[in-house]
């Protein structure tokens, strides 16, 4: 799943029609220039983006968009054509059925205290927290929530695991979610800061870790970091920068490959596209995960991942007789 900000499009117009008809001309040629003036208007390299929306228009004219009646196809369709010219996964064009909304809906303080008590009851995503056989520290996150509402539950879990001779985390079913909890929680990794390559914009001071973090014992030890096929988003960055830095070994399968998000812009009613407006530096290379995942160090069925991760572990540690 992508996720996009919202953003007010002052390129965006009304359909008026409905969510189940065919797509005529002049709605595919209004969807297709409404597209490329978004293009040429926020997207981060200016060049890229004229050939781009460039591209897009004569598709358009050439009448290579006459076959997509559907909006979903449609979709689809410019998807290809804007990855095709600018070589760039992370632009999208999406539909929906439904009637899109004009803007963000506005947050009450009742689906704020909803949202809190969400995280309250599921403990904010940490699963599980243990000192496994050779005080090997185990810790389950299924995902990185909010810092603002679960900084405490972090730091609690954490702590418990401070005295620890190695950790693994457990990210075979993390689905993401914020890069200021991925960098929190990577702070007791390290002795110094050092940062978190984050590619969905430019770097925030939530880019660097807190480290050292007073009275953490865990700047030395081993750390392993179980991933599967379904491990995503903001769990790739932290398995990501982890291996580039060498502070972790990644053990299970490849994870699902989603490294970027742009920023949504509604053309009308069905029709939007999302455009990474932020150009992010990538300290360790010139690709990411986007796509591809995050490939461990140790390949194993992502059933298998904890039983090799605690063997590697044991291996690392002073023998219990010495």
């Amino acid at each position: 799943m992508v996720l996009f900000a919202a953003a007010s499009n002052s390129l965006g117009q009304s359909s008026s029609a409905p969510s189940g008809a065919k797509l005529d001309d002049a709605e595919r040629s209004r969807v297709i220039s409404a597209a490329a003036g978004n293009l040429r208007q926020d997207y981060f390299d200016k060049a890229i983006a004229q050939r781009t929306a460039d591209a897009l228009l004569a598709h358009g004219k050439n009448g290579d968009d006459y076959a997509a009646t559907d909006g979903a196809a449609f979709a689809d369709l410019l998807t290809r054509q804007m990855r095709d010219a600018s070589h760039d996964m992370h632009l999208v064009m999406e539909y929906s059925p439904n009637k899109l909304p004009e803007g963000p809906p506005a947050q009450t303080s009742e689906d704020l205290a909803h949202y809190r008590n969400f995280l309250s009851q599921n403990n904010c995503f940490f699963r599980k927290t243990e000192i496994l056989a050779r005080n090997i520290g185990y810790l389950r996150l299924d995902f990185f929530p909010d810092i603002s509402m679960c900084k405490q539950t972090a730091t609690t879990a954490m702590q418990a695991l401070n005295h620890a001779d190695a950790i693994i985390f457990d990210l075979r079913d993390n689905t993401g979610g914020f890069p200021a909890m991925v960098s929190f929680i990577a702070s007791y990794l390290f002795d110094h800061p050092e940062y978190m390559y984050e590619p969905r914009g430019a770097p925030t001071e939530d880019s660097w870790t807190k480290s050292p973090v007073p009275g953490s014992k865990l700047a030395d030890k081993p750390v392993f970091v179980l991933t599967s096929s379904a491990t995503w988003s903001g769990a790739e960055q932290f398995s990501y920068d982890l291996k580039m830095l060498k502070r972790a070994t990644i053990i299970g399968e490849n994870t699902r490959g989603g490294a970027h998000a742009g920023v949504f812009h509604r053309i009308d009613d069905h029709f939007g596209i999302g455009i990474p407006e932020e150009k992010s530096i990538n300290p360790f290379g010139k690709n990411d995960w986007e796509g591809v995942g995050v490939e461990p160090n140790v390949k194993v069925a992502a059933a298998d991942a904890l039983h090799t991760a605690e063997k590697l572990a044991e291996e690392k540690l002073p023998h219990p007789n010495h």
